[in-house]
């Protein structure tokens, strides 16, 4: 997708820096790609412990032998 946006150089400077991007579509995906990382990381976070039960080693090995 195509969008034009205005940036601050001072800030995409720095991030082209900081990450050793050659472009700035580079630098622009790279903030993308780790922001939505983060975010997924931090539902994973809350959601831990919320699960009752997980399958034991020897479940598994069944689950999969019946398959």
């Amino acid at each position: 997708m195509k969008t034009t946006i205005d940036i601050p150089d001072n800030l995409l400077e720095d991030a082209i820096a900081f990450a050793g991007s050659r472009t700035k579509r580079e630098v622009v995906l790279t903030a993308l790609t780790e922001f939505n990382q983060r975010h997924r990381m931090a539902r994973l976070v809350k959601a831990f412990g919320t699960c009752d039960r997980f399958m034991t080693a020897k479940e598994l090995e069944e689950t999969r032998s019946e398959g």
